[in-house]
């Protein structure tokens, strides 16, 4: 073992220190010249490397083994040794001097930085990264809210339900969030008409808990037959631009001028809209965003493209969508034609809102990864893309709002339609194809999407975590048909429906645990049938088995459930719409 340099005899050399790899000498002392104890002068010429004392004199025993006396031969700053060439070969590697010796600065023998080291420099340089990143993301949402164009006088709630409901509605203006006219190029991208309307063929009401632990989409059928305040019962996405236009005409009317009035009339009918979905669904719009065509593009494209899935090749002229099957990654332009097809597809509009939740469900993904939340450049063109394309409320603190959704995942983004009678209905007056909906079990479905509350508050359980599925076993036709659109209604995830020969003692619901939240929860809404564990089953599933004897919700004795086998005789029943995250490992394929 070395021994401290303060006892080591003057001249000795310990192993691995910076003077190893110095040029050889012969047994006269006389250098042995070699490329490498070369140095380069600053005109580029060479000269020999300067000898250094080999004695170390009597009074710097203590001092460091680089010695501040060691000539310099020019002004350049001092940079470290290269510990990469190799000792004589017949010279055995000495072991590395103890704790106690003074610090020489020099690397270990083999020329590499321990693992410590290694490990200690990677978490800084991450943990720099990392807050880089997290300061450069606050200062684009500080940046964002002073940018984005904001509404004041809306008919907003408090949000003292439970939840911060925010209504989203997708307009087709020509214009952006400021008003101004797109490009001819921007046009181009929208594969729209050149007339400019203002109907809102995407409506989204989205629920989010105060303790922000999950969010739901819920998607408005843009046919629905509703009663729109101050117009009577028509199909919802007419309810913005009737009531502006009511507006208009007053103020014109007034004698204002014609482009004001136009500006005027917009909030109306944004409050048109507003109190039609409450009224709808029975929750309290709290905040209100707008975005127009020109969003859907500019996102896109922000977050580099959005992948979505085909069950088939589409080709249709009107909306611009012309796509093979299978998995693709869309541009803005692309997306656009995807999320505005309607047209050729089995289900119509119901198909349509299906595209367009997947499309959000790719999209959140893409938001919430990694790679774009801590990529300057898509912060910067997701900035850009909102303050020119999104419309918020005055009162809607929008850090607060990310603060608060800071902790949310993927599979805790869902999206949901509210439910359907028949997508094949008819206006009063039999003069429109609209999508039938019942106001009572929509109302229930949206209360059911906050979940069940432990005493404490707190949420047991979100009816959305849960897939139920009923088996009919025995031989009244359509009752598992009925009974799961009941429990779909009620905001659980429909599974598989159907019939099965082999009979059971009784109705009863089948969970991993007799004490599953969720099984309990689907026991009360079907009139308190008995639980029995089934240990096959997986975590969040609940299975129905009916037999004739069932009497509950959806069951023959039930009112409700006669009227609506009476009309299922003559019209073919809406399945249950699909639950889509933003979760999973890629995008469901749809129609």
């Amino acid at each position: 073992m070395d021994r401290p340099s303060s006892d080591r005899p003057s001249g000795e050399r310990r192993s691995g220190s910076p003077r190893e790899g110095r040029p050889q000498r012969s047994a006269s002392g006389q250098p042995i010249p070699r490329a490498a104890a070369r140095r380069r002068r600053d005109d580029g010429s060479e000269q020999p490397r300067p000898r250094r004392p080999r004695d170390t004199p009597a009074g710097d025993a203590d001092r460091p083994r680089r010695s501040s006396a060691r000539p310099r031969t020019d002004d350049a700053p001092r940079k470290t040794r290269r510990t990469d060439r190799p000792g004589p070969p017949e010279r055995p590697q000495k072991a590395a001097a103890p704790a106690s010796a003074p610090a020489t600065g020099a690397p270990p023998a083999d020329g590499k930085k321990s693992a410590r080291s290694i490990t200690r420099i990677a978490v800084a340089v991450v943990s720099v990264a990392v807050l880089v990143a997290t300061g450069y993301a606050w200062n684009q949402m500080t940046s964002l809210e002073n940018s984005i164009t904001k509404l004041d006088g809306l008919s907003l709630g408090s949000g003292k339900d439970g939840a911060v409901d925010i209504l989203m509605v997708g307009t087709d203006s020509r214009t952006d969030a400021q008003g101004n006219p797109l490009s001819e190029k921007e046009l181009a991208q929208l594969h729209s008409a050149d007339d400019v309307g203002t109907n809102t063929d995407t409506i989204l009401l989205i629920r989010i808990p105060n303790d922000g632990s999950s969010a739901t989409a819920i998607s408005i059928p843009r046919d629905s037959y509703v009663e729109v305040p101050g117009v009577g019962m028509t199909k919802i996405n007419s309810a913005y631009g009737s009531a502006k236009e009511e507006k208009r005409a007053a103020l014109v009317n007034e004698g204002m001028d014609l482009g004001e009035a136009d500006k005027e009339s917009v909030q109306a009918g944004r409050d048109a809209v507003i109190n039609t979905v409450t009224g709808l669904t029975g929750v309290e719009v709290d905040h209100y965003a707008e975005i127009g065509l020109l969003g859907f593009v500019l996102l896109t494209n922000a977050v580099g493209g959005v992948d979505v899935c085909l069950n088939a090749a589409v080709d249709e002229p009107f909306s611009g969508a012309d796509f093979p099957a299978g998995q693709q990654k869309l541009d803005g332009s692309q997306a656009l034609s995807f999320v505005r097809q309607r047209h050729d597809l089995p289900r119509g509009d119901l198909d349509r809102i299906v595209r367009q939740q997947v499309f959000m469900a790719s999209l959140a993904q893409k938001v919430l990864s990694a790679g774009t939340l801590t990529n300057p450049g898509k912060l910067s063109d997701l900035q850009n893309a909102v303050s020119r394309s999104v419309v918020i409320d005055q009162n809607w603190d929008v850090l607060k709002f990310v603060e608060q959704l800071k902790d949310l995942s993927g599979g805790r983004v869902q999206f949901a339609t509210i439910p359907v009678v028949t997508e094949q209905g008819w206006s009063d007056d039999g003069t429109q194809s609209v999508v039938e909906v019942d106001p009572v079990a929509v109302k229930a479905f949206t209360e059911g999407l906050l979940g069940e509350k432990n005493a404490d508050g707190t949420v047991a359980f979100l009816a959305g975590d849960y897939t139920v599925d009923v088996i009919n076993t025995g031989t009244v036709d359509g009752l598992a048909t009925n009974v799961s659109r009941i429990v779909a209604n009620k905001g659980y995830r429909p599974g598989e429906t159907g019939n099965d020969t082999n009979a059971t003692v009784d109705s009863q619901v089948l969970a991993a645990t007799t004490d599953d939240p969720g099984a309990i929860a689907v026991s009360k809404d079907l009139g308190g049938l008995p639980i029995t564990a089934d240990t096959s089953l997986p975590p969040n599933t609940v299975r129905v088995i009916l037999t004739d004897s069932y009497t509950g919700p959806g069951s023959i004795s039930d009112s409700g459930a006669q009227d609506s086998q009476e009309s299922d005789t003559q019209e073919t029943p809406t399945p249950p719409a699909p639950r889509i995250t933003a979760g999973g490992t890629g995008p469901e394929c749809v129609n």
